[in-house]
């Protein structure tokens, strides 16, 4: 039989009562660090917060929510989840998200359920969430998010900027033409293409940027060959370019691509590099163990994570998106594996 206090609060959770006797201050100073007040030293928020963790000590979030108006949620829209990239920044916005305090409520769409995208945000609005990030939005729908609220903090994440949102984006162009000059300092005369779909914008930024550097050279261009991102589309490309004589360099719009080409290539018979020389881009984890490993370029998302989470939070104390600056990425780094040689001498 175990022995109950005589006041009977064995089973009782801590109030902010018992946090404040913990921490040495009153619970008024506790309140007002529940209720992010200013008006708290830095040091005694953390003593109060520090006592919060010892106890076991969880706030009433409804509570705090009707008197703060924030519910220390983040909302995230997630459109093509499954693929590297979006994947990649959904995990560091998640990880920073966290380590602001913050949970997150996450809204994964299709990818061809675009027209979805506004009243994924609105729902995201009505369940109370302090911020909306939108990651990797189609350039169609960009121009739906500007006309919202301007009191609704909202980052959107890749894809282009829009008026009037706050956005981390990619600076993928110097990196492409690095890659591709690169096989050309090789001895390649020209590098082929298998570009993402069209339509969407760092597809179309590769696709552009790759056919810039190529007329600056003043190589030829060849028909690039339009994939989906997925290795199967990038198989069907591999196919098609196995069946050319001419082609020596071919840089994929992402690793999943390049993974399908390679196995396409192996299947007619023509090797890497030996007979063609591949540059990927994301350097998806597996990317060194490829066979052969690839070269590729790779994005810092971790940074990415940072600078996303950095700008709501900005917009969520400000209360508002004006005044609150883009974020432009370092441009991706080309990491050098054995995918890459001089061209065959014939």
């Amino acid at each position: 039989m175990t022995e109950r206090p005589a006041d009977g609060k064995a089973n009782r959770p801590p109030d902010i009562h018992a946090v404040a006797r913990h921490a040495g201050v009153s619970h008024q100073t506790v309140s007002r660090v529940l209720n992010e007040s200013p008006r708290v030293r830095p040091a005694t928020r953390e003593r109060v917060r520090e006592a919060m963790r010892v106890l076991g000590y969880s706030p009433n979030v409804a509570a705090r929510t009707l008197i703060t108006r924030r519910s220390r949620t983040l909302g995230l829209v997630v459109l093509n989840e499954e693929l590297y990239g979006p994947a990649s920044a959904l995990r560091h916005v998640e990880q920073d998200s966290r380590s602001a305090g913050y949970g997150l409520r996450i809204l994964n769409l299709p990818p061809m359920a675009r027209s979805t995208l506004r009243e994924a945000v609105e729902s995201l609005r009505q369940q109370l969430v302090d911020a909306v990030i939108v990651v990797d939005p189609h350039p169609e729908d960009q121009p739906l998010l500007g006309p919202l609220p301007s009191d609704l903090p909202l980052v959107t994440v890749g894809g282009l900027r829009s008026t009037g949102v706050p956005s981390v984006s990619y600076d993928s162009g110097p990196g492409v033409s690095q890659a591709v000059n690169y096989l050309l300092s090789l001895g390649h005369r020209t590098v082929h293409h298998i570009a993402g779909p069209a339509g969407w914008a760092e597809a179309d930024i590769r696709r552009t940027v790759w056919e810039q550097t190529l007329r600056k050279a003043g190589r030829e261009v060849p028909p690039p060959v339009e994939g989906d991102w997925t290795a199967r589309s990038g198989y069907a490309a591999g196919l098609a370019l196995a069946g050319r004589d001419d082609v020596t360099a071919v840089f994929s719009a992402n690793d999943q691509m390049a993974l399908g080409l390679f196995h396409a290539l192996a299947e007619r018979g023509i090797t890497s590099p030996e007979d063609v020389s591949v540059v990927g881009f994301d350097d998806v984890p597996d990317a060194a163990y490829y066979r052969p490993a690839l070269t590729t370029l790779r994005q810092d998302f971790a940074e990415l994570g940072r600078h996303t989470v950095r700008l709501a939070l900005r917009q969520i104390e400000s209360g508002t998106r004006e005044g609150v600056e883009s974020v432009t990425l370092a441009p991706p780094s080309l990491i050098l594996r054995a995918s890459t040689a001089p061209p065959p001498s014939n």
